[in-house]
């Protein structure tokens, strides 16, 4: 996978590591997902080896359920080649897009968003490059999936996204939510403060408004949000070790 350009500086990112993983358990009762062992070291290894190679050197981890333990084992990132911060639901599990919003103060005007339970072997700056011309306040990479990977929720069309719904699919839905987002910070000021909400709704929001820009990617997506995803995301990254990627 190419290394961003030395001269092409991306913006932060915020990592979404908050949720309580009750597919996973009983492993994630005593342990946050990110820290699940996946080939032999705890996933969020991986995820920052890969976020590094791509040239994102600022990252802010929106942590929740045994978050500190996150703290813990990352500590500031330099170990993983880049700067990790950390911003913490607190009381109350905030939703994807509340933990995001409380993250606002160390994200600067744009970030990319990732979740936590993802691993995307895609090349980041041509997203920030779509972003730029798309002149929206957000952006959402798609993977034309088809039902091939997981249930399709996104009508994409003319690189907008016309339509993103997880609940209320229809048969235009071919695409998938990548996982790997893009968008304007303030935006989200658009929702109250502290408020409990998931980017999922953030997103739908804007695209019911068609502004949502869409950017398709051609690498499959991997996961360990679910017992076969993990099994399907450890032996891919097997694969790829042995190869010396």
């Amino acid at each position: 996978m190419p290394a961003p350009a030395a001269s092409e500086r991306l913006p932060a990112l915020a990592l979404l590591a908050g949720g309580l993983a009750t597919r996973l358990r009983p492993l994630t009762l005593t342990m946050p997902k990110s820290l699940v062992q996946v080939g032999g070291e705890p996933f969020i290894a991986h995820q920052l080896r890969l976020l590094a190679s791509q040239g994102i050197s600022d990252i802010v981890v929106c942590a929740g359920h045994l978050g500190t333990q996150i703290t813990e084992y990352v500590g500031d990132g330099a170990g993983f080649g880049c700067r990790v911060r950390y911003s913490f639901d607190g009381d109350r599990q905030l939703g994807t897009g509340g933990a995001l919003q409380k993250a606002m103060p160390l994200l600067g005007e744009r970030c990319f968003v990732m979740y936590g339970d993802s691993y995307l072997p895609t090349r980041f700056a041509p997203v920030l490059r779509a972003f730029e011309r798309a002149g929206l306040p957000a952006l959402m990479t798609v993977f034309r999936n088809a039902g091939q990977w997981d249930t399709s929720n996104v009508e994409f069309v003319d690189r907008v996204i016309r339509r993103y719904d997880k609940v209320n699919r229809t048969s235009a839905m071919l695409h998938i939510d990548y996982g790997l987002g893009l968008l304007a910070v303030d935006a989200l000021k658009a929702w109250p403060a502290d408020s409990v909400f998931d980017l999922a709704d953030f997103f739908s929001h804007l695209a019911q408004r068609g502004l949502l820009a869409g950017f398709e990617v051609f690498e499959r997506f991997y996961e360990i949000g679910s017992p076969s995803g993990l099994e399907e995301t450890a032996a891919f990254l097997q694969q790829l070790n042995g190869k010396g990627s």
